[in-house]
């Protein structure tokens, strides 16, 4: 490395989906979703709610890097958040140290902002659950981080797997995290009525006593026996 990174780098001028664009997700189940999107888009598996009673969010990215053990980037969202933003920091999944307190929590709560997600770890589960906001991570790690930098804010990134861009749209439930693409809105929302629809037929036919789905029946149907 010939010279070291700034401490922290803000991007700003991402747009944000229109309001009423990103309240048509709200309530969105993250697996129709999925679904809605040939099965990719959700974070991985190791990332869920510290309290599954209050994981039901939506809103728009504000994307940040926090570099292992370091929280400069996690400040620096919190700086740039409008009400309604989803902070996503990622931390290349590290788990030696916390990215997220419940102080940091309150003061997104405050703030306004929907949810907290990020590939790290949380620490002080009762404080954060006791704020009221939504908040995704790998697990708990009492260990505190640095504030030494550096950190990246309003970037793109990778997190759980998924590439993030400032101003998509990410929705989450018990079930995890999901992300949508900002340009793919409008599709993926026709979709999802579709996926609804679909899912609301099958469950029908599975209360009137179904005991196969139509697609795996076809593929069974077709199966090459072999009598051993």
């Amino acid at each position: 490395m010939l010279d070291n990174p700034p401490l922290l780098t803000i991007h700003r001028g991402f747009r944000r989906p229109d309001k009423t664009l990103i309240e048509a997700f709200r309530g969105a189940q993250t697996s129709h979703l999925a679904d809605a999107m040939d099965g990719r888009g959700a974070l991985d598996y190791r990332i869920k709610p510290l309290d599954p009673m209050n994981a039901s969010f939506v809103g728009p990215a504000l994307t940040a890097f926090a570099y292992p053990a370091d929280i400069v980037a996690m400040f620096g969202a919190l700086s740039e958040a409008q009400p309604g933003d989803v902070i996503v920091v990622a931390n290349d999944g590290y788990t030696r140290t916390a990215v997220l307190g419940d102080i940091a929590a309150g003061m997104m709560k405050n703030k306004g902002v929907a949810a907290f997600v990020t590939d790290g770890l949380a620490r002080d589960k009762a404080g954060v659950v006791a704020t009221g906001l939504p908040v995704f991570c790998q697990g708990i790690q009492p260990n505190s981080p640095a504030m030494n930098g550096p950190g990246v804010v309003g970037a793109p990134i990778t997190l759980g797997d998924v590439h993030i861009e400032p101003g998509d749209v990410i929705v989450g439930d018990a079930d995890g995290v999901v992300v949508v693409p900002a340009g793919r809105l409008r599709q993926v929302l026709d979709r999802l009525a579709q996926v609804r629809a679909a899912e609301a037929r099958t469950i029908a036919l599975v209360e009137q006593g179904a005991t196969m789905a139509a697609g795996a029946l076809r593929v069974i149907e077709k199966a090459v026996i072999i009598e051993d």
